[in-house]
Parts: C-alpha cells; structure tokens; sequence
C-alpha cells in the first residue's frame, strides 16, 4: 500500500471502478420519473441501505408539509453523514434522484442500465444519478484508503430538482436539516463536464398570463372576442419587441453556452379554447392561457423584468376591446454566483489539476439547480456543481455518462472534500 494518502484514495477509486459502475446502473434502473414522482422512496431506501451499511448514519426526511407529497408519491429524501474529526468541516454532497420522462427516439432501454463502448446508458444516467455514485464512492474511497476523516461528509439524495426542488433541498433548507449554522460547504455533483466548475446560474421568472375574450358561435365569429387571437398578439409582440431587446443584453457571469448568456424567454405551454381531444362545438374561444420562462441575469433584477413584461402585455391588450387579462407569477429565482474566493471553488480546482492535469474552466448554468436554495434559503456561500456528465446530454435520448468521465469526477469530490476539511494532500 502506497505511503501518499493521495495515491491510495485514486488507487482504491480504480479498483472500485466496476462496482461504481454497477451501482449507478442499478440506480438507473429505479425510474424516479417526475412527474410525477414515481418510486422515490425505493430509491431513497437502495441509497439509504447502501449508505448505512457503510457506517453512515441514515436519515429519511418526508417533505409532508409540501402539496408535492402523496400517499401515492411520497416525497422522500435521504441523507446519510459520516462523521470524522468534530471539529473539522461538514462536507455536505448533494444529488437529486428524480430524472425527466424518458420520451421518445430511445435505441436503448431508458431505464435498462446498459453498459457498453465505455458508456452506461439510460434516463438520468448523466443528470445526475452518476453524479449520486461518484459521491458515494469519493466517501467509499476515503475510508477504504483508511485516511482519518478530519471533518464531516454527509451525502444526500433528493427529491424533484427537475420541477424545482421544493419537496427536496428547498425542504431540508427550510427545516434547517442544511444550514449554515451546521453545514460549510456544499457540491452539487451536476453534469457539467469533468474539466469545469459551476458556480451558479441565471435567474429565472415563471409567469402565466390568461387572456379573456367573449364566446360566441364559431360561425360568427364577429359577435364574440377570441381570447386565442389576443394570445396571439402577445405572442408576436414577445418574438418582435421582447425578445431582441433580450439579445442584446450579456451578463458578465461565465454562462455555458455562449448564447444563453443573453436574457432570454420561452413560452413553455399554450392552451385555449375547447380541449383538442372529444368532440367539438363551434365556438369562439374566451379562454387562453401560456407559461412565459423568462430567464434574466445577475445584472437585471425580479422586479425589472416583471415590469418590462407586463409593460408590453399592457400595450398589446390593453385598447383591444371586450379582452381581459391576468398575469399571475409562477416560480421566482434569483441568480446566485459563488464568491470568487470561495474554498470550495479552490478546492475543486485543485483536485481537478491533479486528477485530469488540467486548469479548470469556471462556469455558469443556463437554468438552475439546488444551488439556488442553498444560498437562498440555507444562506450558505459556498456551494458549487462539479461532476461527471456532459451537459448537452442531459434529457437527451441515449442519454449516457462515459465510465472514465464518472471515475474521474469521483477522485476530483474525494480529494476536493479532503480539502475542504483542511486535510492538506
């Protein structure tokens, strides 16, 4: 056994590479789609097992006061904690278990867990559940490796991140399970690519505007008002005014890919008049309804970007006769970024230059993730995304993560974790 604690944690990382391997493809093969958040606290229960079984203490935390949570489909998060030297740093590493519908053009079993060519395959695989291994297996190795832990680790995995992360971190945030009274420093294990570092992400305003018209026989269609027409209105004033001045905004955050560091907005959903499906009647709708997903940078603020919305929705609608309209906020983010001098960007970075022998690059995300709770509900600075998995990948079909990008990512968070605990490699 090598002398260089360092050497003998990326040996035991290798040596654990299939079982790594195996035990990603096995969470995989547990479909936690949401929605509607189907088999989580199966999978919770297989992470729970395999982490209490290795001598973490295990917590179950049901986020029941959330409207999320079902009999049907509990909200059910797990945290496992190991812990070392009391006086050390707690080192909390983060995953979310829920994956998006596997849809269509699959070649492969979404939910098989196939390994083949290098690659393990499968909806989720990349985003994160390989993200979820390599934190298992970073804390595996460390005490395999028999380095005294100079801290505290402690491993969650959580529930809805794909449909904002109430029922999971922003829980544990909210019930004070992560805190900055008892939590230092925070890695989220997204798929990011191995050689960068992500250190926040935009904002993001969700809104539903409802237009309100008069019915009247789709015959005449002069004796009613068409909510759909005046959508539609909306809608071209959005593609011809809104959305080039977006453009021409830039945030100075490292936002990957290049386009999205312009603001930018999305109608997510549409629906008006009669349902699509079932018989029909002829009738001029007096109802339509769109999600708008407004993404606005550090620079911008909430506030701004409701006003600009609702500014133009005001000139389109507001002289167009018989037409009512409300806007109604849906979900508010604002954009986080990690203090340039935060230990657990340096930390990363330097496991990083040792395990691949490569300068990281620094990076922000497109959407969000739980980040955004750590810092806004939690109150904790230093939190970053680092982890295995590309990220034009993610919801993709053939969705897959490389098995030398996932053993990578795990000596990176085991090293990186060792660090911030002040265990000097």
């Amino acid at each position: 056994m090598s002398a260089d604690p360092i050497q003998r944690i990326v040996d035991e990382i290798d040596r654990a590479a299939d079982e790594i391997v195996r035990f990603t493809a096995d969470l995989v093969r547990i479909p936690t789609v949401n929605p509607p958040g189907a088999d989580y606290e199966p999978c919770a229960r297989f992470l729970g097992d395999h982490l209490a079984r290795r001598g973490f203490e295990v917590e179950y935390i049901v986020a029941t006061g959330r409207p999320e949570h079902t009999r049907v489909h509990p909200r059910v998060n797990v945290i496992g904690t190991r812990r070392g030297d009391a006086n050390g740093a707690v080192v909390h590493l983060n995953g979310h278990v829920d994956v998006v519908p596997a849809g269509d053009g699959w070649t492969v079993d979404p939910f098989g867990g196939l390994v083949r060519d290098g690659r393990i395959f499968g909806r989720g695989v990349c985003d994160m559940k390989a993200g979820i291994a390599a934190a298992v297996f970073a804390a595996e190795a460390i005490q395999r490796a028999g380095v005294r832990l100079p801290g505290t680790i402690e491993i969650s995995g959580t529930v809805d991140e794909e449909s904002g992360g109430f029922a999971g971190v922003a829980w544990l945030c909210e019930t004070g399970r992560i805190a900055k009274a008892r939590t230092d420093y925070v890695i989220i294990p997204e798929p990011l690519n191995v050689d960068r570092i992500c250190v926040g992400h935009r904002g993001v305003y969700w809104s539903e505007l409802t237009t309100h018209g008069r019915v009247a026989h789709g015959s005449m269609p002069f004796l009613g008002v068409s909510a759909i027409d005046a959508m539609t209105e909306v809608l071209a004033a959005i593609r011809g005014e809104l959305r080039p001045a977006l453009e021409s905004r830039v945030t100075a955050m490292p936002v990957v890919p290049a386009r999205a560091r312009h603001a930018t907005i999305n109608v997510n959903a549409i629906d008006g008049g009669q349902p699509l499906d079932g018989i029909q009647t002829p009738c001029v709708a007096d109802r339509c309804r769109a999600i708008f997903d407004r993404r606005f940078l550090i620079e911008e603020s909430f506030a701004a970007a409701k006003d600009e919305l609702e500014a133009l929705i005001r000139r389109t609608l507001g002289a167009t006769a018989g037409v009512e309209y409300e806007l109604r906020d849906l979900m508010v983010v604002d954009p986080v970024l990690t203090p340039e001098d935060s230990p657990v960007v340096s930390a990363l970075d330097g496991a990083i230059r040792r395990v691949l022998g490569t300068a990281p690059t620094l990076i922000a995300s497109p959407g969000t993730y739980d980040h955004k709770h750590v810092t806004r509900i939690a109150g904790i600075p230093h939190c970053a995304a680092y982890g295995p998995g590309e990220l034009e990948i993610a919801h993709q079909p053939d969705e897959y993560c490389r098995v030398d990008d996932l053993v990578a990512a795990t000596k990176v968070i085991a090293l990186a974790t060792l660090d911030l605990m002040g265990c000097r490699l």
